[in-house]
């Protein structure tokens, strides 16, 4: 058996208070746990939930602000430091990977917390399968190695497991796995486990950005950029994006609109809409949010003819009310959809 906390991050970015308020929240598992008797010999360490960013809602209910990655970082080493301090016992981190490259700095001290990881549409019995990994590369973050692998501890690879198989009285169930023999799982419960030694990913490793090609033709079509970035030792990054930014001299007034697609590690088509005619000086940046490698451009140009505009043909004026479209129902969205249900 076990125990999870679901993380409430405050609307803050003063590190005193975010710690007070991670302090407060171990406090209430302190006394839940205090409450039940503590820890049996049977049970594993708590678990904190943390896949929520949000620390503001609108009126309507959608996220108005989201915790820096530096406030989300400091408030869940603040508490998994006292949950460990105070049980005797490392707690675990439950997430899934893009949250936790995109969300939050990579640190050592997370790293010595087993990880509960949640990455669905993945096969476990499938020798080759790897949570964490991405199309041509891997989610970087504080439990990944050099080569792209995830430290995990635990894997929910679905969260669609038939209830009643499991003796669940709900209709759907998590599903996991344990990475490790019987004695590491032993290790869990006694509070005895040691974080696996690897080597980790560089941070701010030097890039090298190349654009391979350019299809710039009028300014009714895309532009479409050809890119790849490289490590030192001329092998792809395994993370990061891609964007244009035309040169300030340029005075491009409008701002197009921009859409990347990864092909494989390191490389991308980036397709940019809605630049008038003329000749573009800029820059294509690479960046990556984990800090595994560093910033790096490449400089572009190109020229864009004026493409056709053509002509508004005019609407006859109605002599009746048009009439309302059907409304036709949006299908129900499968929650399971491509999720393993066993």
């Amino acid at each position: 058996t076990g125990f999870y906390h679901y993380a409430t991050l405050p609307d803050s970015t003063d590190p005193a208070v975010i710690v007070a308020d991670a302090k407060a929240q171990a406090q209430k598992v302190l006394w839940r746990l205090a409450s039940l008797g503590g820890y049996t010999e049977r049970d594993l360490s708590y678990a904190l939930d943390l896949e929520n960013k949000c620390v503001r809602l609108t009126s309507g209910g959608a996220c108005a602000k989201n915790a820096t990655r530096s406030a989300t970082t400091l408030w869940a080493t603040t508490w998994l430091a006292m949950v460990a301090e105070k049980t005797n016992r490392l707690p675990i981190l439950y997430s899934y990977p893009t949250f936790l490259e995109g969300s939050m700095v990579r640190t050592a001290e997370l790293l010595k917390y087993p990880l509960w990881i949640a990455h669905y549409a993945i096969n476990p019995a499938d020798p080759l399968a790897k949570p964490g990994q991405k199309s041509g590369g891997c989610f970087v973050h504080s439990w990944t190695t050099a080569t792209c692998e995830t430290i995990w501890t635990f894997w929910q690879y679905s969260s669609c497991g038939i209830g009643k198989k499991y003796g669940i009285p709900s209709t759907r169930v998590d599903l996991n796995v344990f990475r490790g023999p019987p004695s590491s799982f032993l290790q869990l419960v006694k509070g005895t486990w040691v974080p696996e030694v690897s080597d980790l990913m560089p941070k701010q490793e030097p890039s090298q950005t190349f654009v391979e090609s350019i299809t710039a033709t009028t300014s009714n079509k895309n532009v479409i950029f050809s890119v790849m970035v490289k490590r030192p030792d001329a092998s792809p990054v395994v993370t990061g994006t891609v964007r244009y930014f035309a040169n300030k001299d340029a005075n491009l007034l409008l701002t197009p609109q921009q859409s990347v697609v990864r092909l494989s590690s390191g490389s991308w088509i980036l397709t940019v809409k809605g630049i008038p005619a003329g000749t573009w000086p800029g820059r294509i940046k690479y960046t990556d949010i984990s800090g595994t490698h560093a910033i790096s451009d490449a400089p572009v140009v190109f020229t864009l003819s004026q493409g056709p505009t053509g002509t508004p043909t005019p609407t006859p004026p109605s002599t009746s009310p048009t009439p309302k479209p059907p409304v036709t129902p949006k299908p129900a969205v499968d929650g399971c959809a491509n999720q393993i249900k066993n």
